[in-house]
């Protein structure tokens, strides 16, 4: 039985579409692939402080970093182009189909930045070359997480939809970890002198075998059910870019307003705090990367409960939730973080990691949920990839910056802060999504509609579930 009460404790099972086996299945393809794009584009913020070094020499240790930022940052000015281009392909050609395509670009610019030859050897082409490597690492990226996402949700039963799309938070926090733990491992074992001269290319180079695994592990899956009921429809017209951003513009905006919580707070947990306390609190590079790796590896092991508990009490007390957590923990937790042992840095991270990890679970089930089939992975890839461009790319930048003009090494959490405000504020103008039917075809109504001016929202009975044909796997 089905019903849109969120906080049911009812189980379904995906019989009526898919099998268990076959959702297993496609969890475990878009975790694999998940983790690989993360991995490859984390590895660049861990070694940003060596990058630096390597790339421009001749600048002071501040704006070396701030040049290295920069660059981190180019990419996620590409990932909403690469969101529209790749949502608007996906949204024609299928799901599947582009997931193989980001996850070997992907790879493929990684292992391009571990190859490039150094300022000393080229002179300034060396960091153009690495830009354009980071512009297709942005590219890649922006049309793999909502399309992996996308993938997931529309295989899961209506109740289980964060259970299971919570494997893409999984699975980037776990790319992060890994990322942590490489960089942790590499430095420990054959120290900074060699990491500067050859050892930071290393985790850029497994990038390659990493996306020929994760191409296989894909290529074998089938479509999802749900575009595969669009197809069937002649009268579906697909990812129209027009039409998507003109019937689809508010709930952009409003579930764009809730992602930059959750772009922010992913960076300045995961990314940034290893250069805040390696660069601001001067704490060595060991005890760094141990805290960052466990505090990731904690992470990625809260996700899955994250998800059950997003189910259990439904997406918008989930969204309320994870604002008020990193409003209340991000300025008590730099300040912890920032005394200068291990356990401190330890414990500071961990206070914010327990709002990122929820907010980081409820939007990859509210990118599906909020858009209709046509158009889900066009308006989800804008949406989330234009949020975390703004607010995720330039997080380590506008940190260093924040630090660097007003002294006050608190100020990137004062700046979550104020962000954590502004997506409680968007949270209040959302409608409650859990159990809803997700709809396929353009007879559906739009997503806009259902977006009342008062966040009060009336239950309604859902309607029997089409049985969808589903491509058996090769």
């Amino acid at each position: 039985m089905t019903t849109s009460d969120p906080t049911s404790h009812e189980t379904p099972t995906p019989t009526s579409q898919v099998s268990v086996k076959t959702l297993r299945q496609v969890t475990f393809a878009g975790f694999a692939g998940t983790v690989v794009e993360w991995f490859d584009f984390a590895v660049y913020g861990f070694m940003a402080t060596i990058i630096a070094t390597v790339f421009f020499p001749d600048s002071n240790g501040a704006v070396a970093l701030l040049q290295t930022f920069a660059i981190f940052a180019v990419a996620f000015a590409l990932r909403p182009l690469g969101g529209a281009f790749f949502g608007m392909l996906g949204d024609r050609i299928g799901r599947k189909n582009i997931l193989i395509t980001t996850v070997l670009l992907m790879s493929g610019s990684t292992a391009a930045i571990g190859l490039l030859p150094s300022y000393e050897q080229i002179g300034i082409w060396a960091a153009i070359l690495l830009t354009l490597a980071r512009c297709l690492q942005g590219l890649s990226a922006g049309g793999e997480y909502a399309g992996a996402v996308t993938y997931v949700i529309e295989h899961s039963p209506p109740h289980q939809r964060a259970r299971w799309g919570a494997a893409m938070p999984t699975a980037t926090f776990t790319a992060f970890a890994a990322a942590a733990l490489l960089s942790f491992v590499l430095t420990t074992s054959i120290g900074d002198a060699a990491m500067h001269e050859w050892g930071w290319r290393v985790p850029f180079l497994i990038a390659a075998p990493l996306g020929l695994i994760a191409f296989w592990i894909r290529r074998k899956l089938g479509e999802s059910p749900m575009f595969q009921d669009a197809e069937e429809d002649d009268t579906t017209e697909h990812a129209p870019l027009r039409s998507t951003i003109k019937t689809q513009a508010r709930p952009m905006m409003i579930l764009g307003g809730y992602i930059s919580l959750t772009a922010l707070s992913f960076y300045i947990f995961s990314t940034y705090m290893t250069t805040f306390l390696r660069e601001v609190v001067q704490l060595d590079a060991v005890p760094v990367l141990a805290s960052n790796v466990i505090a990731l590896t904690m992470a990625a092991c809260t996700a899955p409960l994250a998800g059950r508990i997003c189910d259990r009490f439904g997406r918008r007390k989930t969204m309320f939730a994870s604002a008020i957590m990193l409003g209340a923990a991000a300025i008590p937790g730099y300040i912890i973080a920032s005394t200068g042992s291990f356990g401190t840095a330890l414990l500071g991270q961990l206070m914010i990691m327990f709002g990122a990890v929820t907010a980081n679970v409820v939007t990859a089930v509210l990118l599906t949920e909020v858009f209709p089939t046509r158009v889900r992975y066009t308006a989800s890839g804008i949406t989330y990839n234009l949020s975390y461009a703004i607010f995720g790319g330039t997080a380590p930048y506008i940190a260093t910056w924040l630090i660097d003009v007003t002294g006050n090494p608190i100020s990137p959490a004062i700046y979550l802060t104020i962000v954590a405000a502004g997506a409680f504020i968007a949270t209040t103008m959302m409608p409650e999504t859990a159990g809803r039917q997700l709809g396929a075809g353009l007879d559906d109504e739009p997503i806009t509609s259902a977006i009342p001016v008062l966040p009060t929202y009336s239950k309604v009975k859902p309607s029997k579930p089409k049985p969808v044909k589903v491509k058996t796997l090769v």
